[in-house]
């Protein structure tokens, strides 16, 4: 009886740390692991990020599309961006203009990308007009 005693009598003392240190170790692991420990808030600031990058992009697209918008009301026109729209739907080009034509397949590593993107227009009906024709008609959608 006097090794069960005393098996009683320190298991008293080793019982007290062994909680403690269990519970530590349960409420250590669920700060870490949980779902909001300090995993979980890495991942969520990394959301967060990303979703601030996109905004960004996603505004300066639009002040993009803003501004050039806006340079086209009517009462404030760009004659540069009347003219590229011009020469754009009409499919002209200036004599002075160097075009450079390439293979769609072959674009160069180091071109930045385009902000916004224009679709091609459709070859116009018209092929007549010279430069004359073509400023008397900027001149005239900027008359309007």
């Amino acid at each position: 009886m006097n090794l069960v005693g005393e098996i009683r009598r320190r298991a008293r003392h080793i019982v007290g740390p062994v909680l403690g240190i269990t519970l530590f170790a349960y409420f250590a692991y669920h700060a870490v692991q949980g779902d909001r420990g300090l995993i979980a808030w890495w991942q969520l600031s990394q959301q967060v990020e990303t979703a601030q990058a996109r905004y960004d992009a996603t505004l300066e697209k639009r002040q993009a599309f803003a501004h050039r918008v806006g340079l086209l009301r009517p009462d404030a026109l760009d004659r540069d961006l009347v003219e590229e729209r011009a020469r754009l739907v009409l499919g002209m080009t200036h004599p002075d203009d160097v075009v450079i034509l390439r293979p769609a397949g072959l674009v160069p590593a180091a071109a930045p990308e385009p902000k916004f993107e224009v679709e091609p227009m459709p070859p116009s009906p018209i092929r007549g007009l010279d430069r004359g024709a073509l400023d008397d008609l900027i001149g005239d959608t900027l008359n309007r």
